[in-house]
């Protein structure tokens, strides 16, 4: 791996200060665990669950108050935008042409990334989760197959609370919904956990990468267990906006379950 890591631009360190200050204007951020020293300037790999449209900003505040500056793998559709899409170019992030071939193209991109010391941030489900009990869904094996390319750790990171500040179909109701949650100042957790044991799977090894990305999203799915004590089963806020699909539900392992090779969570 390059022995120089990737460092952020200005631009995008301010636009993570930025992000934690719009954070606390419309909740309360409550940040737990921590990425090891080791691991914070990379090379990393982030997995976190996705449940709303707000979460690039929540994950960018609690990057910042974690001293990471994440390269983030984002839909093809931000890089389009006039302004936002410069913006995201010169701040590193990756482009995901998500349905079209040139997908396979972002993973090389990224894995190119990581083995030059970056922090990538990806979305293991591959969109926005529409679980009925909004808990993790079943995850596309790009997360896994960027780690075997890269050999880079992966650190789950779980979050929960922002489905109450945006609506799914944002920006139909945004108004509304950044209203709401002013006045009420949700609670807004994140995570960072553990990172994910993946040394005894062997990349070449038929079905390695589902079996890699089914640990990821447990341990995901593990975490944020804690982060919504109040809320085992469904979601206390419901957004009417949101579709559901159970199609692509992910077994919610017991809390005895471990992996092999893998410490106890």
């Amino acid at each position: 791996m390059n022995s120089t890591p990737w460092r952020a631009p200005l631009l995008w360190r301010g636009a993570q200060t930025l992000a934690r200050a719009a954070v606390g204007l419309v909740g309360r951020l409550e940040v737990t665990g921590d990425v090891p020293e080791t691991l914070r300037h990379g090379p990393l790999i982030l997995a976190a669950n996705h449940i709303s449209p707000f979460d690039p900003v929540v994950l960018a505040a609690a990057c910042r108050v974690r001293r990471v500056a994440p390269r983030i793998m984002a839909t093809a559709g931000l890089f389009r935008a006039p302004l936002i899409g410069s913006l995201m170019r010169r701040a590193g992030h990756i482009r995901v042409d998500r349905g079209t071939a040139a997908v396979h193209r972002s993973l090389e991109v990224a894995a190119h990334a990581v083995a030059g010391g970056s922090v990538v941030l990806v979305y293991p489900e591959g969109r926005i989760g529409l679980d009925p009990g909004m808990w993790p869904e079943r995850g596309k094996t790009g997360a896994a197959r960027l780690a075997f390319a890269s050999g880079a750790a992966v650190v789950p990171v779980a979050q929960w609370g922002s489905h109450e500040v945006l609506p799914y179909r944002a920006p139909k109701g945004m108004l509304r919904g950044l209203a709401r949650a002013v006045a009420r100042r949700p609670v807004i957790r994140v995570h960072f956990g553990a990172p994910v044991t993946l040394r005894d799977l062997h990349p070449a090894t038929p079905g390695a990468a589902r079996r890699a990305t089914d640990r990821i999203i447990d341990a995901i799915t593990e975490d944020l267990v804690a982060l919504r004590p109040q809320e085992p089963d469904r979601p206390r806020h419901v957004d009417p906006g949101r579709p559901v699909d159970p199609s692509r539900a992910h077994r919610r392992p017991g809390p005895a379950e471990t992996h092999p090779g893998a410490p106890a969570r």
